[in-house]
């Protein structure tokens, strides 16, 4: 018998309450046109315990969302909706911004070679030649993403432009992985170590982005300088683990 393909957007949410009901309107919107017979697009928000009024307004929207009691960072947010996304029956889970920054009309190239069985894992890029992002990010962040993808490229033997991306998606085979592990501090990046020692099929795809327009962001210049020296760290310990 047919079986729809579930697919869940996990979207970590911390002090987003000015544009997140934005986000859900548009993703709202794609998924009435999207979702047919053969697909079924969901979506859960997790409010990484918010210290603004955003569980407020989740709950006066309607909008389907977890509540953490307290705020675990991107890693622990991320991973709460992987075992949401695990327990729930999903075949592909994707990763999603509450800020606004990711093209909801990307998802379908984001999940095309998943769901074609020539990939696991598909990261979208801003930096490949069939991206059309016209947002860059940058220059200094730029300049620190190329850093950490020779990094990976150097230890791991595979080249990933867009390290830092956070709009990605997984298969089943992905999720169950990152149900049991999911790098807490620097996620992202570091992740990659983890897949290319479970030999995980990695691709990159092209996808477009926007520049936030609320919130901020949770790195600025002086943590900059912190997060670099941490994550490289990080992923040079982590490529110490042998490839299985």
């Amino acid at each position: 018998m047919f079986k729809s393909k579930k697919i869940i957007l996990i979207i970590p949410a911390y002090n987003e309450s000015e544009g997140i009901v934005d986000v859900i309107q548009k993703v709202d919107q794609f998924r009435s046109i999207y979702n047919d017979s053969s697909r079924q697009l969901d979506y859960v928000v997790i409010n990484d315990g918010s210290t603004d009024n955003e569980e407020e307004v989740l709950n006066e929207n309607n909008i389907n969302h977890i509540e953490l009691v307290a705020n675990l960072g991107i890693g622990g947010a991320v991973q709460t909706g992987y075992r949401y996304a695990y327990f729930n029956g999903y075949d592909i889970a994707v990763q999603y911004d509450g800020d606004g920054q990711h093209d909801i009309n990307s998802l379908p190239q984001l999940i095309s070679t998943i769901l074609n069985d020539e990939a696991d894992f598909t990261v979208g890029s801003r930096f490949i030649s069939d991206s059309k992002s016209e947002f860059k990010s940058s220059m200094s962040r730029q300049t620190g993403i190329r850093i950490l993808s020779k990094l990976i490229q150097w230890t791991a033997r595979v080249k990933i432009k867009d390290v830092t991306s956070g709009y990605r998606a997984a298969n089943r085979k992905v999720i169950s992985q990152f149900v049991k592990r999911y790098p807490s501090q620097y996620p992202e990046p570091e992740s990659y170590m983890h897949l290319f020692a479970k030999s995980i099929r990695v691709k990159e795809i092209g996808v477009n982005m926007f520049e936030r327009t609320t919130g901020e962001s949770s790195i600025n210049l002086v943590k900059g300088f912190g997060y670099m020296f941490n994550v490289s760290l990080s992923i040079l310990i982590t490529a110490l683990l042998k490839k299985e």
